[in-house]
């Protein structure tokens, strides 16, 4: 069964018993995305490491411990 046959099966049933619908799928996801975010940047803080930047710092020690090629 799809996402969505299973939101409008779920629609359909909250319909029947009176009780409101629920939420569209992906209406949330950007939400969760954010706290997600928000829960690794405490984790770093708490853990002592820098909570902003790390992945651009990390990207370029790789970028430049890469011997370059001479033209």
């Amino acid at each position: 069964m799809s996402i969505t046959q299973h939101h409008l099966l779920d629609t359909y049933r909250a319909r029947q018993l009176g009780e409101a619908a629920p939420p569209a799928p992906g209406a949330h996801d950007w939400q969760v995305m954010r706290e997600i975010r928000d829960h690794r940047q405490f984790s770093a803080v708490v853990a002592g490491r820098p909570a902003h930047g790390r992945i651009r710092r990390t990207l370029g020690r790789w970028l430049h411990l890469r011997p370059r090629s001479t033209w």
